[in-house]
């Protein structure tokens, strides 16, 4: 299928067990899954430690599905640098080039803002990934300075944009509207 996908149906919802057994499909051979979730993922990974390499369990985990239910994007969300930032983005082989990674980042930002009062986006991306660099660029995103702590700073690019229309804790434990800041 070639051309862009009209979005309208698609849902990101928690991420399940099962959207393990798929996502794991999608990374065949140690430079695709290192390029995801970097030089520590374990290759060859059994269901266990791929498990246990995106932190099941212990972070916000999300899956993108088309209306008629195939998996075609997953992302993970966390607090880092008082940012909200999105990690180990992915998009089902068959549907790259799209604009499902873009459907992505934009539906997991819109679900960070409603589980983190922070001002900023974040994440990283490998500096030969350009595909995937346009992507966030395209949902705003910017090269940013680099973290001293993080790992990998002279393959990787660390992007920020602003938390637009956030929704703040006051707003959602009140049901008041939407704070613009």
């Amino acid at each position: 299928m070639n051309g862009r996908v009209d979005f309208a149906g698609w849902s990101l919802r928690p991420a399940e067990q099962r959207d393990i057994d798929e996502l794991m499909r999608w990374f065949p051979d140690r430079e695709a899954v290192h390029e995801w979730g970097g030089p520590v993922f374990r290759f060859p990974f059994t269901r266990h430690s791929f498990a246990e390499d995106i932190h099941w369990g212990r972070m916000a985990s999300f899956s993108l599905y088309e209306p008629a239910g195939p998996l075609a994007g997953f992302g993970q969300l966390y607090e880092r640098e008082a940012r909200i930032h999105l990690a180990r983005l992915a998009v089902a082989p068959a549907r790259r080039g799209q604009g499902v990674g873009l459907c992505l980042v934009e539906r997991l930002m819109a679900r960070g803002k409603s589980l983190y009062d922070l001002p900023e986006f974040s994440l990283f991306v490998f500096c030969d990934n350009t595909q995937a660099l346009r992507c966030y660029e395209a949902a705003g995103f910017q090269i940013a300075d680099y973290p001293e702590d993080a790992p990998l700073p002279d393959f990787c690019f660390y992007l920020t944009r602003p938390v637009e229309g956030r929704v703040t804790r006051a707003t959602t434990t009140t049901g008041g509207e939407n704070n613009e800041q």
